[in-house]
Formats: structure tokens, sequence, C-alpha cells
């Protein structure tokens, strides 16, 4: 290609800029996370037991959500990178086949989820009061788990064409749906009956199932090439096998996390309640601190990916370290804003002491923990959307299960360092983890791993 050829391909393609697409996704994991917070900050005033059953429960439930979400995962590498090389049609069936394999994934995991609740439930020990919480909570959110299933396939697909902010908006709506069906639930506002736990419940169902419908009008308002019917219903091995080429690997990864989550949770409510409810509001106030990353992250993958599908690898590799430096600085600025304020966070949720004071030690490691887990973050995102998708998910499994469980028993439980020996062990497992990716993405040896040869047209762009 003559060198006046490739310039103008690099400054068309570059045009997407990573802050164009990432800022739309910013504010949608934003919201994704305030929905969170904002069910336990109302669940907060049920009572600490409510909060408690219900992070075990939504604990369960992120374990199930792995089972579907490779399809998303691999749909959205996959679209985004045929995106780049300017086959709109293979976007169209790539679509198609993901949104069919994950109905289907969807509905069997919410029926899986309400037969055996009571043995998911079994493995945590829940005293009587925890456990009815618990119970309607699964039998409402996860009977209905198929509905977020098709959330995430078409959320990914959306994000890898490039309509960012069609997700955002839909994540907006959800996050006011939410709040207000949580209002009127659990204070009986309006007229309602108090329902508590089984409001929020309610209420998280009914904004999925609506969410979805709303997702499905943008799909077709935006998707290039028109889905037929018979995209749905017929499925196409060359597809197929990409899509799960691709998330097959990176649900292994996940899997493989939440699996180990799980287990270390299992550790925790063997320390008590006191640790059950810290560890709870403790993540969902570190989870506005990881926003920046997550979004990133996800804006890396998709603007990797479509680099690559261009056939322009030299620029996604010194684009993978501009958006990871700025993800680490914004990383440590939150971190660091958080470990200072610690305890007047804790304070919004509950007025136990020792929850208090154990839950702001815990957002001083947390601070220290995450420069590592938005290293992990990006990097793996990054090298999920060239195609390596087997690699982050050999170190994963090696480290978590080699480093991150069996150190989280032996600080928290046997040397009885209790929740801090737990986060000491997630932040040492993250950091190394992160710096085995660094040297993986900086091998090159991704470059090998390409799913989609650009056409002519996206070679001229």
């Amino acid at each position: 290609m003559p060198e006046e050829q490739a310039k103008t391909k690099t400054n068309t393609v570059a045009k997407l800029s990573l802050f164009a697409i990432t800022w739309p996704i910013f504010i949608e994991v934003f919201l994704q996370t305030l929905m969170k917070f904002s069910d336990v900050f109302m669940l907060s005033f049920v009572s600490d037991e409510a909060v408690a059953a219900i992070g075990v429960v939504n604990q369960v439930l992120m374990f199930m959500f792995v089972l579907f979400s490779f399809t998303a995962m691999g749909a959205g590498v996959v679209v985004a990178q045929y995106v780049g090389a300017k086959q709109p049609k293979a976007v169209s069936i790539t679509a198609a086949n993901a949104i069919t394999i994950n109905l289907l994934f969807g509905i069997f995991i919410s029926v899986i989820v309400v037969v055996f609740r009571h043995p998911f439930l079994s493995l945590f020990n829940l005293d009587p009061t925890l456990l009815a919480y618990a119970d309607i909570y699964m039998i409402i959110v996860g009977g209905t788990l198929f509905t977020q299933a098709m959330i995430l396939t078409i959320f990914s697909i959306l994000q890898a064409t490039g309509a960012t902010k069609d997700v955002m908006y839909v994540a907006l709506g959800m996050n006011v749906l939410n709040i207000l069906g949580n209002y009127v639930f659990i204070f009986g506002a309006l007229g309602f009956p108090q329902l508590g736990v089984t409001g929020v419940a309610i209420a998280t169902a009914v904004c999925r199932v609506l969410a979805v419908v709303a997702l499905f009008w943008m799909f077709y308002r935006r998707i290039e090439v028109r889905v037929k019917f018979k995209d749905y219903i017929q499925l196409k091995k060359e597809y197929v096998k990409k899509i799960m080429g691709i998330g097959v690997p990176s649900a292994g990864e996940h899997l493989s996390y939440n699996t180990s989550q799980m287990t270390v949770l299992v550790f925790i409510t063997m320390l008590g309640t006191t640790a059950l409810a810290t560890r709870i509001y403790a993540q969902n106030i570190l989870m506005l601190m990881v926003v920046f990353s997550m979004s990133m992250s996800k804006g890396m993958q998709i603007y990797i990916g479509q680099l690559v599908g261009a056939g322009l690898l030299d620029l996604a590799y010194k684009k993978m370290y501009q958006g990871l430096k700025v993800a680490l600085v914004v990383a440590v600025v939150f971190g660091t804003t958080l470990a200072l304020t610690g305890e007047h966070l804790f304070r919004i949720f509950t007025d136990d002491p020792d929850v208090i004071a154990l839950g702001a030690v815990i957002l001083i490691i947390g601070a220290l923990l995450e420069p590592g887990r938005t290293g992990n973050l990006v990097i793996i995102s990054s090298l999920r959307a060239t195609g390596d998708a087997k690699f982050p998910v050999f170190i994963g499994i090696l480290s978590m299960w080699g480093i991150s469980v069996p150190l989280a028993y032996v600080l928290g439980i046997t040397l009885g360092f209790g929740l801090i020996g737990v986060w000491i062990a997630f932040m040492i497992d993250e950091w190394l983890r992160a710096i085995i990716m660094f040297f993986r993405w900086k091998s090159q040896k991704w470059r090998g791993k390409v799913l989609v040869k650009p056409t002519e047209e996206a070679k001229g762009a």
C-alpha cells in the first residue's frame, strides 16, 4: 500500500476516537453501578440482614451471568472486527446468531436457578432470616435471568457497531425505573404495599423486561443490513465458531473469577454477619472506583477490535498504552479519594461502628488494589479484541486458584486477619496478573490471532 493511502486509512479509522466511543460507555457503566448501589442503599433501610442476603444471591447470579455472557463478549469482538473490515452483512448474521444462542442459554439458566435455588443457597450457611430474603429474591430475579442475557448481548452488539449512546439511554431508563420501583415498594409510596426485598426483586425484573423491548427497537434502527427472521433460526457454523472462539475462553476467565469469588464468599460467611455486610457495602463503594476502568476496557475492546479489523495493528498497539495510562491515573485519583473518605461513605449505609471501622480499612487496601485491577481490565480487553483470548484465561485460572483463593483462606481464616486478609489476597492476585498481561501485550504475539480480514473497501478507507 502506498504511503499516502496508508496515511489516509489511518486518519479515517482514527476519527473514531477512543474518547467518542468511551464516554457513553462510561455513563452506561456508571448507571449500571448506580443501579446496584441504589438497591443496596434502599435495602439498608430494611436491614443489614436484607443487604447481606441479597449480596449473597447476587454473587450466585453473577456466576450464572458468565454462562451466557461469553456469547455477548464473543459477539462484541467479532462484530467490532467486521465493522472495521466494512462487512455489514456479516455484522447482521453474527448479531442474529448471538441473540438466538443467548436466548436459549438464558432460558435454560433461568430454569436451573429457580429449580436448584435451595442447593445453591445451602452452600452459604445462611441463618433463617437471611435465607427467607434470599429465596424470594432468587425466584423473581433468577427466574427472569433470560432478559439479562438479551440485555448483555444487544448491549455488546450495539456498542461494537459504535451505537454506544443508545446503550447509555437504555441504562438511564433502567435506572430511573429501578429507583422508582424500589422507592414505591420499600417505602409503600403512591399507595403501593411495602414489599421490602420482594419489591426490589419485582422492580429489577420489570426494568429488565422493558429494557429488552427498547433494545430490540434500537437494534433494528441501527443495524445497517436488516436482520431477517431466518437469520435467527439458521445458525451458521462460520459465525458461531468465531463467536465461541472468543467467547468460550473469555467466559472461562470470568467463570473462574466468579467461582473463586463464591469460594472466598464462603470463607467470609465463616467470619460472621459483620464481615459479610462490610464486604457487600465495600464492594458497592469500590464499584464507583472501577467505573472508569470498566468503561475504558469496554471502549478499548471496541476500538482495538475495529482497528485490528481494518488491519491497523501498529496503531492498535500504540492506542492500548495511551488508554492504559489514562485509566491508571484516574484509578489512582479515585482510589485515594475513596480511601480518605471511607468512614463517611460507610455511614451512608450503616450506623454499626464495627462495619464502619472495618470498611474504612478495606477501602485503603482497595486504593492499592485498584491499579492492578485496572491493568487487568484494560489489557485483557485489548488482547481479547485482537483474538488473543486463551492466554489471559490460562493465567487467570492459575493465579486465582493458585494465589487468590488459598491466600485468602490463609490470611483471612488461618492467620486471623479476617476480611482485611482476604482483601490483601485479592490485591496480590490482581497485581500479578496485570504485570503478566502487560508483557503479553508488549510481546505482540496477539498479531497472529486476528479473526477477520479487511475488505478492499476497508483497505482503501
